[in-house]
């Protein structure tokens, strides 16, 4: 073994004290790493005078909060110690070039095995405000999930009235059963799971419910203070109203991208969307009720039942109660048409909208419920979804790993552009043809192109309205409708101005939805309705989206310790 001299030392020494201070310089300066663990772990929870365990992070329910600023670099290491497979997906962020720390369970990655790890490392570049992170595998995440709130640069104030203190305000559901006995046990009849038992704010049901008089969430305010809320949709197949007995909201933000202020009694949410709200405590000191319950405006089934938590001002005791706010009504169709119309992007200097105006490629995708044949179920048959009549079958192997390595067989890359037959989709209620195809069928994207792709409900079995999520991206929403799309009237009634930009959008029951977006992120991006019912039944894809010319521009390497399949 050679000897280190003094001399070696001092020079190692000098090296060090030189690439730091010049990795110091390269760094931003308010750039940190931020470090978390998330161990997977069984916890007895009680709700509704039920007890049963569930899955958690680090015994939590729901799980930690990741707090970070824009431009850090964050480490979430997750140690599976449950008996399910796992994945964690951070909804919202990014990843450019950086699929791997996605989460999706077999699109991004294989998931994290019983007893194994898995570090996510991913940088949060420039995104700020509020997302999410939940559980991508199953129904797991009924319970896995928590938020993400990400600061703005130290020194960048938010572009509304400062507030004096915020709160988060996450929204989910809550079965007495255990979740997968129940999902399995539907499946093998062809046949959805039961709604749930109730809606959550933070995990507590309110004092609506039995046994919930302590499983109650309540924030106390200071009169003639303003609070921003953080209020994120984890609920799995609802989408919620949200408002506060006497109070008004005013929306900033929606899936962390700053909007034009307005103000509302009430506010529509989906699941895997956010709004950030500001709220001022000027009303006469006492407690209030916030509430939240589902809109549904087709005949489906949902859990209708209102969850409560407590907004309080100081200094007034527990004993009186609680005003109780006017939620619209569950089908208030035009409420939510209304709601969205207003939701517009702050479009200044700072924070521009970056709308596509020239369109390389347009996609028309048709969502459409179905049933197919099935020899062992309830009544010969099983409940399907699809998109352009695909039903997508999940691949035993990670699709971006097949994707980086030139895997064949793992998926084909003939995802039609549109629906194999034109028909009239928001017509009356299509009982007969119900058979869908089944595949592993992407869209290959070339680098950098700009898309247009029209999501069009259909009532096939019935018309409903479908949250979509597209990994990878943010999309500006520049147009929606109800019936049927018209190629030749809607583009000219786009919003190519200050369109809300978002992650995650609501197709209208019997209508549909215009995004767009610049395929400026290479990867495998998962796209799917974000109700974990039709996510489960098939309505789902994904885009394979090409390497730029330049290894900037190329997919990243995959990390050391991605789990084997």
């Amino acid at each position: 073994m050679q000897k280190l001299t003094m001399k070696h030392c001092c020079n190692s020494v000098l090296l060090l004290i030189i690439s730091c201070f010049v990795g110091f310089l390269s760094a931003p300066a308010d750039a940190a790493v931020k470090k978390y663990q998330f161990d997977i772990q069984v916890k007895n929870v009680s709700r509704l005078c039920h007890a049963k365990p569930i899955v958690t992070v680090n015994g939590m329910f729901p799980g930690p909060t990741i707090y970070v600023r824009e431009g850090d670099r964050v480490l979430v290491n997750v140690t599976n110690h449950v008996q399910y497979n796992m994945s964690i997906h951070w909804h919202g962020l990014k990843q450019y070039r950086n699929g791997w720390a996605d989460g999706p369970a077999y699109i991004t990655q294989c998931p994290i095995k019983t007893g194994n790890s898995y570090t996510y490392d991913f940088n949060v570049t420039g995104q700020r405000g509020t997302l999410w992170w939940h559980a991508h595998i199953l129904w797991l995440r009924a319970t896995v999930y928590g938020a993400i709130v990400i600061m703005p640069k130290q020194g960048t104030p938010f572009p509304f009235p400062q507030p004096y203190q915020e709160t988060n305000i996450v929204l989910g559901e809550w079965w007495n059963s255990d979740v997968e006995t129940i999902v399995n046990e539907a499946n093998k009849l062809g046949l959805p799971p039961p709604t749930s038992d109730a809606h959550t704010i933070n995990g507590k049901p309110g004092p609506l419910f039995p046994c919930s008089e302590k499983h109650t969430f309540a924030m106390e305010v200071e009169s003639g203070t303003t609070y921003l809320l953080r209020i994120v949709n984890a609920a799995l197949n609802d989408e919620l109203f949200f408002a506060i007995a006497g109070h008004n909201m005013t929306v900033v933000e929606i899936d962390a991208v700053y909007t034009k202020p307005f103000t509302t009694q009430a506010i529509l949410i989906a699941p895997g969307q956010t709004t950030n709200v500001l709220v001022k405590a000027d009303q006469s000191p006492s407690r209030y009720f916030m509430a939240a319950r589902p809109f549904m405006d087709a005949p489906i089934t949902v859990d209708n039942k209102t969850v409560t938590a407590i907004l309080q001002y100081k200094g007034i005791p527990n004993t009186v109660v609680p005003i109780l706010p006017t939620l619209p009504a569950p089908n208030d169709t035009n409420f939510a048409l209304n709601y969205n119309s207003k939701l517009r992007s702050l479009n200044t200097p700072q924070y521009p909208a970056n709308v596509p105006l020239q369109v390389d490629r347009h996609l028309f995708y048709t969502i459409g419920l179905g049933q197919n044949p099935c020899p062992t179920c309830q009544n010969g048959t099983q409940l399907t979804a699809s998109l352009n009549n695909i039903t997508f079958v999940m691949p035993k192997i990670g699709l971006l790993q097949a994707h980086y390595f030139n895997i064949s067989g793992a998926f084909r890359t003939d995802f039609p552009d549109r629906p194999p037959v034109p028909f009239n989709y928001t017509g009356a209620p299509l009982t007969a043809n119900l058979g869908t195809s089944l595949g592993t069928r992407l869209s290959k994207v070339a680098f950098n192109s700009t898309i247009e792709l029209v999501l069009q409900d259909t009532n096939l079995l019935t018309v409903e309205s479908h949250p979509f999520h597209l990994h990878g991206y943010n999309f500006f929403v520049v147009g929606s409708g109800i019936g049927n799309f018209d190629p030749k009237q809607d583009p000219a009634k786009y919003n190519l101005v200050d369109p809300p930009e978002r992650n995650t959008v609501g197709v209208p029951t019997g209508g549909w939805t215009a995004i767009r977006f610049r395929a400026d992120n290479p990867g495998v991006w998962f796209m799917h309705c974000h109700l974990e019912l039709h996510t489960m039944w098939g309505l789902k894809m994904a885009f394979v989206v090409e390497n730029g010319k330049s290894p900037e521009e190329s997919v990243l390497p995959p990390p050391k310790d991605l789990p084997p399949c």
